[in-house]
């Protein structure tokens, strides 16, 4: 990404040349698994990585989960005893959807994909967004369900 910019008369319009610079963004966190490396260290996880374990942990968080960000997070098993009709699905996708776009800047969603299994209150969430300033795809599954 090339950014230009013009020095202004204010700054002395300095021969009215122009600055060209670059700047990569590349993203990385800790690997929530916590293995070590031979080293000791932990592994990390890098650009598309990165993104998709962070809107993992965003859209399993539940709302006042987290001090402070009492709205942070998703609340999914919030949906799994009430996933009886259709609009319960469509509430669900409405909020996975705006969950990404609140906190988690990096990604924009393309997809999101419920498959509810009658009586098992149970779902499968397939999400497919783009890496913000990428072209990178990213897709992948997530598998609520109730534990009593």
């Amino acid at each position: 990404m090339a950014v230009r910019r013009s020095f202004a008369i204010e700054d002395g319009n300095i021969g009215g040349r122009t600055i060209l610079s670059t700047r990569n963004q590349s993203y990385s966190d800790i690997d929530l698994t916590f293995k070590a490396k031979p080293s000791g260290d932990v592994y990390k996880k890098t650009n598309a990585a990165d993104v998709k374990q962070a809107v993992k942990n965003i859209l399993l968080t539940n709302k006042n989960e987290k001090p402070f960000l009492m709205d942070f997070g998703g609340s999914l098993s919030d949906y799994l005893f009430e996933l009886d009709n259709d609009l319960e699905i469509d509430i669900m996708r409405g909020r996975i959807i705006e969950t990404i776009e609140i906190y988690e800047p990096r990604a924009q969603v393309l997809d999101v994909d419920l498959l509810y299994a009658e009586g098992s209150n149970a779902v499968n969430v397939t999400v497919t967004f783009q890496i913000v300033n990428s072209s990178e795809i990213i897709s992948f599954d997530l598998s609520l369900t109730r534990l009593r």
